[in-house]
């Protein structure tokens, strides 16, 4: 049993590293050891739900369709609701990239940087001195 309090996006990461150590493991018996685990520990805080890294890995459509379920375990203090939702979002971002591959891989729908990318070359090369770019261009080649 867990005493500190873990954050969801500590929880998550605790999800994912379960799945690490034994990828055959079913989410059914996943979910079973978390709740085992963090059962009579401190809730999550409320005021952070989100899970920086996985906005990397695929969508936020998908990785944060547990949210929601997270955000209402939180409220009626039910440990089962909060790790129902972080499965739901660890499967959803597994399911995205075993479907389609990382993020931006496959299509060009979720590539981040078309329509930016001038504007962002424009930014950098107006407030960046030139003796950083360079630094910054010598480095990229090797």
């Amino acid at each position: 049993m867990t005493k500190e309090q873990a954050s969801v996006a500590d929880i998550f990461r605790r999800a994912q590293a379960l799945r690490r150590e034994n990828a055959q493991i079913s989410y059914k018996d996943l979910r079973a050891r978390l709740v085992d685990e963090y059962t009579g520990a401190p809730l999550p805080p409320l005021y952070n739900l989100a899970i920086p890294e996985q906005d990397a890995r695929a969508p936020e459509e998908d990785w944060s369709a547990g949210l929601s379920l997270v955000r209402r375990g939180i409220q009626t203090e039910d440990w089962r609701e909060i790790i129902n939702g972080i499965i739901l979002s660890l499967e959803q971002t597994e399911r995205y990239e075993s479907e389609r591959g990382t993020l931006g891989e496959a299509d060009e729908w979720h590539d981040r940087s078309v329509g930016i990318k001038g504007q962002v070359e424009k930014g950098v090369s107006k407030w960046m001195p030139e003796e950083l770019m360079r630094l910054a261009e010598r480095s990229s080649k090797k």
